[in-house]
């Protein structure tokens, strides 16, 4: 048999890498073919469903596919996201991820899935605001006045999240081993049925998600008390930030986009860029600015490292406040 020069084999080497990356080029040029599902674990009409929809539009147009949203809540977003892991990993199936997906693996002993081994980030989304809003007929102006009111009036105020296990109501357990209030937690299914209650008095308070309460606030039909994130919120400067009042406590409600695990890379790549591209418009910052929602706009692998620091800061706060895994 002939001995292969080195000229040769670098030659058959270089061959082959192109060869190799061809599939990949051909797969991130032809793709999609079809219009693509944007899994949402919360329920139409809410903040996550609404910033969903005003980046499918633009995403359906760089695409040339159109984006269609699709609504699954439930399961403190398993349900939502188990559906992803399931899907068949071709790029057809995208799944908005939550700080909740990052809040489970300590409030749950066991889940069908590893989130961070069976989901592969694509992009960052945007932050959004918790805030805590009451009726406007109870009889309370600010934090220290609301952990007041409760404690003079034990279980008397019905505090609502948009879902069991959810960053709303872990932000709730916080505020509660933090102040010491004395509320009776009740678990929605999104943030639309909270306003509704809230409005008509059915409950007296709510932490919400900002873009689903701010209608609402700027119109005088719930008061605002607080914004959990770290500084003042410009859709509404003049509510403090939770940290003024209550130090330690900081609270944003990230969300992002990820695909099935063994979805091609040149199909991650494609989306990253196509989404970021998105983010990157003053058009789509101008909306998300008018609900109090920031872009975040990051790489695969920084979606990655974001997600695997989140889940350890998560665990030591679940942690700190007793809360025990189910």
């Amino acid at each position: 048999m002939r001995k292969i020069s080195r000229r040769e084999f670098a030659q058959l080497t270089a061959a082959a890498t192109v060869a190799a990356a061809t599939p990949r080029r051909a797969l991130a040029q032809t793709y999609p073919t079809r219009p693509i599902k944007f899994i949402v674990a919360f329920t139409a009409g809410g903040t996550t469903d609404l910033l969903a929809r005003i980046l499918a539009a633009p995403l359906s147009e760089r695409l040339g596919q159109q984006v269609v949203i699709e609504n699954k809540p439930g399961g403190g977003t398993n349900i939502a996201m188990q559906s992803v892991v399931n899907a068949v990993p071709d790029g057809y199936t995208l799944a908005m991820t939550f700080a909740t997906n990052v809040i489970n693996p300590s409030l749950y002993k066991s889940l069908p899935f590893d989130f961070q081994r069976d989901i592969a980030p694509v992009s960052g989304l945007a932050d959004l605001p918790l805030v805590l809003v009451v009726n406007k007929d109870v009889p309370i102006k600010d934090i220290d006045g609301f952990v007041a009111y409760t404690k003079a009036n034990p279980g008397k105020i019905s505090l609502a999240s948009f879902g069991a296990r959810t960053i709303s109501h872990l932000a709730i357990e916080l505020m509660r081993t933090s102040t010491g209030m004395d509320v009776v937690h009740v678990p929605y299914a999104g943030g639309p049925q909270i306003t509704t209650d809230l409005i008509s008095g059915r409950i007296q308070a709510g932490m919400d998600a900002l873009p689903n309460s701010l209608p609402h606030i700027r119109s005088g039909s719930v008061r605002a008390l607080a914004v959990m994130s770290p500084q003042r919120n410009p859709a509404i400067p003049d509510v403090p930030a939770i940290g003024e009042t209550i130090p330690g406590i900081e609270i944003n409600a990230g969300t992002g986009i990820g695909v099935p695990a063994a979805t091609p890379a040149a199909i991650v790549e494609r989306l990253n860029r196509d989404i970021n591209a998105c983010l990157s418009d003053a058009g789509l910052k101008a909306r998300y600015a008018e609900v109090g929602a920031v872009p975040i706009i990051l790489t695969p692998a920084e979606a990655r490292s974001r997600i695997a620091s989140d889940t350890q800061k998560w665990a030591k706060v679940i942690e700190a406040a007793g809360l025990k895994p189910e």
